[in-house]
């Protein structure tokens, strides 16, 4: 009787911190789109640019060396991708059975 009355006070502390969290994100997601004007996308990019996922390019070597870092990665991918596409098309297929 003693550890079921002690769940309940854990689980409603648990869902009142939980509440209480909510309530902070809601209220910091609602100040953040009433600074950027209520635009959902002006918001993802302040956050990119505050986190560093975009840099501004002021000159053609930014904006080609961003280009050919991104080249890489596409490249990295194919020779991971193709290996293992090839592997799946080239696999034997085993006989269905036939039903009679």
């Amino acid at each position: 009787m003693k550890t079921t009355n002690n769940n309940n006070i854990a689980g409603k502390i648990i869902i009142g911190f939980g509440s209480l969290i909510a309530l902070w994100a809601i209220a910091a997601i609602g100040g953040a789109l009433s600074q950027s004007g209520w635009s959902v996308s002006e918001l993802a990019r302040q956050y990119m640019i505050a986190t560093g996922m975009i840099k501004p390019l002021h000159t053609l070597v930014d904006f080609y060396t961003h280009i050919k870092g991104i080249e890489y990665l596409i490249c990295v991918a194919f020779f991971i991708a193709f290996p293992v596409f090839y592997r799946f098309i080239s696999k034997e297929q085993k006989a269905l059975p036939v039903l009679k």
